[in-house]
């Protein structure tokens, strides 16, 4: 009572403190009416954003993308696989004697035991995971070769969770002949399946929207969502057949061959490949696709001959450097330099010399030598194309080929002739070392990659300090000195310095033939040198 007395004594202490009551309670007077109404701004403002033009663009674009996924996910599929491989030998230590095992059976049970020392099969299983697409409705599916590849069960679970056993159709392993696209082709026994149309990748257009399905890290039918970041990435020497479309839409381990599908809900690629970096595995917005159109084409030749095949030109190439596009005219580098012609060859009949520059290939216009590798291999045997070339000078000639087919054989022929060149063109020797430039081919053929520097051993000397070090034919020197090499003229030009200098060892980084790994080797400059 003394408090409410003390208050309306008081009568600016009473208006604030209705003021505050109101705004706390959300209460406003209408003067009109003289009536409390409770705010209601938030419903207000969801009312008028829900009916504003923006907002219904956007829940348009997303109700079409919630289509988009309900209409495409049903055509993407688990695949898994199971093969038997050995068991790596296990030491006495490793193992009980078989009179300690069933006393130990008899005291804490089989499960216990296998839990410790495993079974005893000298063959255990081997898991694999990946994804696949339906490509018709009656079974056939495209994936990775990577992912069924040595599998002696594959199985495909559907989006329902059907699962059936899978027949092998064909393959193009990315390790065959000079490299293949890394596709496969594996069919079900059913009838009637979901299937996705093929887009043309050709007509894609970068920042166009994307979404990949797959199974990434086991979790089956799952979509993300991103753009097309780049086209035509054909840096990746370990898919040699494949210019890659890539894509931000998230991807990880287990969605190599899975979907990747344009906003019309068209098959625009499988996807294949990713980036990781540093200790990371998983993904960092760098994934990559083998686009549609060269998916088409290798999936209908591995249904019909389980394999596929490629055209063949003949020839061992060169990128082309910015001095010799200056010399040539050529506003970028751009185009091959044939390094050398196969004798018979597709190339050498049609008049392809060595030292012309290849600027286009039956109409596209050749970024360099990978691009060549992969419109030639994509192009059918036996067609004829027209090709331009640019001969010493700058002069332009168009010539026609009639291309051949890429077998062991053909390969084999040509690396014969090239390894005659590779010993006797130009090259330097230096503490029983023999060196010449890294090129393309040589680096194909030892398992390096299209962008690394560096010279590469042709001969080294028997019995030389480098011979006794692990050094061979092959191998890549990449610094000298901690000096990093370029090419044969910066390696040359470091060899006269140590001659000059009487140096006694020289420190190298060499790579080994087809490992990725290299280390630091010092070896012994013989008195020959100086």
């Amino acid at each position: 009572m003394f408090k409410l007395r003390t208050t309306l004594r008081n009568p600016v202490r009473v208006i604030l403190v209705l003021a505050v009551l109101i705004i706390a309670a959300g209460i406003i007077i209408d003067r009109d009416t003289n009536e409390f109404t409770l705010q209601t701004a938030v419903g207000q403002t969801n009312d008028t954003l829900q009916t504003s033009e923006d907002f219904l663009h956007l829940e348009r674009a997303n109700q079409a993308f919630i289509d988009l996924v309900a209409r495409t996910r049903p055509a993407v599929v688990q695949i898994t696989t199971k093969m038997e491989r050995d068991r790596p030998e296990e030491s006495q230590t490793e193992r009980l004697s078989p009179e300690d095992e069933e006393r130990f059976k008899d005291l804490f049970g089989d499960e216990f035991f296998r839990r410790f020392f495993g079974e005893r099969s000298p063959r255990e299983p081997a898991t694999g995971i990946g994804s696949g697409v339906i490509v018709s409705d009656d079974g056939y599916i495209l994936t990775n070769n990577h992912v069924i590849e040595s599998a002696d069960e594959i199985t495909v679970t559907l989006e329902s969770g059907h699962a059936y056993e899978a027949k092998l159709i064909g393959t193009d392993p990315a390790l065959s002949t000079g490299g293949g696209s890394d596709l496969a082709v594996v069919k079900i026994e059913a009838e009637g399946l979901p299937t996705l149309p093929f887009g043309d990748s050709d007509a894609l257009e970068v920042g166009e929207w994307v979404i990949a399905v797959g199974t990434p890290l086991n979790l089956s039918q799952t979509v993300t969502r991103g753009i097309v970041s780049a086209k035509g990435r054909d840096t990746f020497g370990n898919v040699p057949f494949s210019s890659f479309i890539q894509t931000d839409a998230p991807i990880n381990r287990g969605n190599s061959g899975g979907a990747l599908i344009n906003i019309r809900g068209e098959l625009v690629g499988i996807n294949t490949l990713i980036f990781t970096g540093g200790f990371s595995t998983g993904n960092i917005g760098l994934g990559f696709a083998i686009p549609s159109n060269t998916v088409r084409d290798n999936m209908l030749q591995l249904i019909e001959h389980g394999k596929v095949e490629r055209g063949w030109l003949g020839i061992s190439m060169h990128p082309v450097d910015r001095d010799l596009a200056e010399k040539l005219n050529l506003e970028i580098p751009r185009g091959v330099l044939v390094e050398m012609v196969g004798m018979s060859s597709p190339a050498q009949k049609a008049g392809i010399q060595r030292g012309d520059v290849i600027v286009s290939f039956d109409g596209q216009e050749i970024r360099n030598w990978n691009h060549l590798r992969h419109v030639v291999g994509a192009t059918k045997v036996g067609k004829s194309v027209e090709v331009v070339v640019l001969r010493k000078g700058g002069e332009e000639k168009q010539l026609t080929v009639k291309l051949g087919k890429r077998t062991e054989e053909a390969r084999a022929a040509l690396e014969r002739i090239e390894e005659r060149d590779f010993q006797s063109e130009e090259a330097v020797s230096f503490a029983g070392i023999r060196v010449r430039n890294l090129t393309p081919a040589i680096a194909e053929r030892y398992g390096y990659s299209s962008d690394q520097k560096g010279v590469i051993v042709t001969q080294v000397e028997r019995g030389s300090d480098a011979e006794k070090k692990g050094i061979v034919p092959g191998s890549l020197i990449q610094e000298m000195e901690w000096m990093p090499i370029e090419d044969l003229k910066t390696y040359s030009h470091l060899t006269e310095q140590l001659m000059k200098e009487n140096k006694k060892q020289v420190l190298l980084y060499v790579k080994s033939p087809n490992r990725q790994s290299g280390g630091y080797v010092t070896i012994k400059v013989s008195t020959s040198d100086r």
